[in-house]
């Protein structure tokens, strides 16, 4: 039940921050420059890009290329300071809908491998419905966890934990 209200509290959270249509936004970078792309409704075999050519995924500048999303202790809510960033993606799978992504859930090493895989899902699976609410289709977004399984960083204390504490975003192809 506490789950329940707290992932629909999410969305509430999320909806609200949203005040204008998603399919009228382009992705933007982190200086607020828009970056082009394809229009809604197109699709290509190949990756989008710029007029410039530059793939906004890979562009060290633009949001996309930012891919983490990091969490409390013992949490799958998205973090404030973490919404931007779902927001560019969830727009980006709007913009783009032939485009695929995986939501990897990750953990510190603290508790035992039951509970961190379940922990580790609930944070994909938030991330994944936060851009469902922002416009992103289902089918776009697949989630998995692996717990502890693959740390970003090997120590055992805080620093290491906090970065271990992730859902990470990538997208098909890569």
């Amino acid at each position: 039940m506490k789950n329940i209200l707290l992932g629909s509290l999410l969305i509430v959270a999320l909806a609200a921050c949203s005040s204008t249509s998603l399919k009228q936004k382009a992705p933007v970078s982190e200086s607020g420059a828009t970056t082009g792309g394809q229009r809604p409704g197109q699709s290509s075999a190949t990756t989008p890009t710029t007029p410039l050519g530059i793939n906004p995924l890979k562009d060290a500048n633009n949001i996309l290329s930012k891919r983490s999303v990091y969490f409390e202790f013992d949490s799958a809510l998205v973090k404030d300071e973490f919404k931007p960033l779902v927001q560019a993606h969830a727009r980006y799978l709007v913009e783009h809908p032939s485009t695929r992504l995986t939501v990897q859930g990750h953990t510190d090493e603290r508790g035992s491998a039951e509970y961190n895989l379940a922990l580790g899902q609930r944070r994909s699976d938030g991330v994944k419905q936060a851009m469902n609410v922002l416009g992103a289709s289902d089918r776009q977004i697949d989630t998995v966890s692996f717990g502890k399984e693959k740390p970003k960083a090997l120590g055992h204390d805080e620093d290491a934990w906090a970065q271990n504490r992730r859902a990470d975003i990538v997208y098909a192809g890569e």
